[in-house]
């Protein structure tokens, strides 16, 4: 799309100031052919004005008409691309018998789990299993497959190879409509509508009341910069967020998810944008939602993922290393490396004391 613009720019530039300046040099030679007959009695002075008059009356709409077809022509393209988009059938489809269950535990179950996108092989091998109340870390080098994981659980996409179950059920057996309604998510791409605040928090779960959103709010830090602004949760956002912090934005996105109260809840980078002490009090709040839910958290922090349950270490889409902040420190492995890049040269003890 974008090289084709870029052709049809180079086009115009190209060519329409040859039709503005032949445009320009037929009025001149009209002015002078015209004035060379007034000058001979041929024609007179009101004669040659009221044909140049017409002249423009004609030739104004028929340069309008160009630029007219230019649009038509763009907006059949742009019309194709909304219909192929609207007929456009999902890859991801429910099941002819889904099997269905009133509301999702939260256990989670990868069985050498492996997935390749066009040919590329992104995740190989991965296994492990969250109960609910675990709280399960993934983290890792940019593209090392963390964020595939976590769409796998979403069912964004089918693994290539192995099997995910979901409460003991096979994914694909899954009515994708209950596993979505039991997921919250609150991805690093985060999209906010030209909307509210509230409606923002709100949106998925329209019948929320506005308790339910402060509540959301406050669990996810956000409470208190909305109450600080002139219209509080009645404040218009714009589209993507505009006019709020990274941050802000952050916290509103996982008010959204929580407001859900799902099953499963999914943070990826939640907490990239905001301190370490709006961090630490975020994941104070949550504390109380661990014993409830089951929650995977991507994060380069690692004050972010310490105290998760299980932390899995993926390198080139694969576990190279499993367990708790301190069994992966003791190993001396990738871990530890991020660890001590991020800390410096503290001792362990230290930093078990300091906590």
């Amino acid at each position: 799309y974008k090289t084709t613009n870029l052709k049809a720019v180079q086009v115009w530039s190209k060519y329409l100031p040859l039709i503005d300046a032949a445009s320009s040099s037929l009025t001149v030679v009209l002015l002078l052919a015209g004035g060379f007959m007034v000058m001979k009695g041929r024609l007179t002075l009101g004669e040659l004005v009221m044909f140049h008059s017409y002249l423009w009356t004609l030739s104004n709409p028929l340069r309008h008409l160009g630029w007219l077809i230019n649009d038509l022509q763009r907006f059949v393209a742009g019309a194709h691309k909304i219909i192929s988009l609207l007929t456009e059938q999902p890859r991801i489809k429910n099941a002819k018998a889904p099997r269905r269950k009133e509301r999702l535990d939260g256990k989670v179950e990868f069985r050498d789990v492996s997935f390749a996108y066009a040919g590329h092989e992104i995740l190989r091998g991965i296994s492990f299993l969250a109960h609910p109340g675990e709280t399960v870390a993934l983290v890792g080098p940019t593209g090392a497959g963390k964020s595939t994981v976590l769409n796998l659980i979403c069912r964004f996409y089918d693994c290539t190879a192995g099997e995910i179950l979901i409460d003991g059920i096979p994914i694909k057996e899954l009515d994708l409509p209950l596993l979505r309604s039991n997921i919250g998510v609150a991805m690093q791409d985060i999209f906010l509508f030209s909307d509210t605040i509230e409606g923002n928090i709100a949106y998925g779960v329209p019948e929320a009341g506005f308790a339910e959103v402060q509540q959301a709010a406050r669990i996810a830090g956000a409470h208190d910069f909305i109450s600080k602004m002139p219209e509080g949760y009645d404040t218009i956002v714009g589209e993507r967020g505009v006019g709020l912090s990274g941050g802000q934005k952050q916290r509103i996105a996982l008010a959204r998810a929580l407001i859900k109260d799902p099953a499963i809840l999914i943070l990826d980078d939640t907490t990239s944008s905001v301190d370490l002490e709006t961090e630490h009090a975020i994941q104070e709040n949550l504390r109380s939602l661990y014993k409830r839910k089951t929650i995977f958290i991507i994060a380069h922090r690692i004050s972010a993922v310490r105290n998760a349950d299980r932390i899995l270490v993926l390198k080139d889409g694969a576990v190279i290393e499993a367990g708790k902040h301190e069994e992966l420190i003791a190993k001396g492995g990738y871990y530890y490396t991020v660890y001590r890049h991020q800390y410096g040269d503290f001792d362990t003890a230290l930093m078990k004391e300091a906590r």
